[in-house]
């Protein structure tokens, strides 16, 4: 009898051992990792007129990769492209489960009744498109940098194929370049891109009208 008296007390003393424990420990609510997940980042730098964001890097033909885990990449155009091409009336996006090839056709991008075709960042299968800038084409011009991704791409060699692209000081020094072209190209380069705070104006297509598409596609989108 006395053996079973001790051995409740030592139950009771556990349970009241282990309600304090849990009282002090705080409750810690996970939530699931969100692939548009916007993380905390200082301001992007802007160079002749354009974003041009530290933590993603670019492909030559204006498209930007995102490195979300070893193997996966988000992909989307950079803010550059998204000015130049102006108000997106359709994208023609990637299948899932597509294999694209760094440098090679990735999506078509439709405006006035021109097309142009960008360039793959990165080399992998496609795993998720994003639906939302299917049915909102704009989307992608109004914020190419997050809720305007395009393509997810998981990319077996992704380390390798990062390193291919610009990043930092490379990719800004690039798109200063890049905007002293445009510039050029502009029938009155003085202030032509620029709104308040130096910031280029949404829609840079209307004053190409005097050059056919076609080579603004080849000088700025390698397509």
């Amino acid at each position: 009898m006395t053996a079973l008296l001790v051995v409740l007390m030592f139950a009771v003393f556990i349970l009241i051992d282990h309600y304090f424990r849990s009282a002090k420990q705080p409750v810690v609510k996970i939530e699931p990792a969100s692939f548009l997940e916007k993380p905390s980042l200082p301001p992007s730098p802007v160079v002749g007129g354009f974003r041009v964001p530290d933590h993603l890097r670019y492909h030559p033909g204006h498209t930007w990769a995102l490195s979300e885990s070893p193997t996966l990449v988000r992909v989307g155009m950079d803010e550059f492209a998204a000015k130049l091409v102006g108000k997106i009336e359709r994208i023609t996006l990637p299948q899932r489960g597509q294999w694209v090839r760094q440098g090679q056709k990735i999506w078509t991008v439709f405006h006035g009744g021109e097309s142009v075709d960008m360039l793959s960042p990165i080399e992998g299968q496609v795993t998720d498109i994003n639906e939302a800038a299917i049915s909102d084409p704009d989307q992608a011009r109004k914020d190419p940098y997050s809720d305007g991704w395009l393509v997810a791409v998981h990319s077996p060699d992704a380390k390798i194929n990062l390193r291919n692209l610009l990043s930092g000081a490379l990719a800004r020094a690039w798109t200063e370049q890049c905007a002293a072209r445009l510039r050029a190209m502009l029938p009155s380069p003085a202030g032509a891109l620029a709104q308040d705070g130096g910031v280029a104006i949404d829609d840079l297509s209307f004053q190409l009208s005097n050059r056919h598409w076609a080579s603004v596609s080849k000088e700025f989108f390698l397509s």
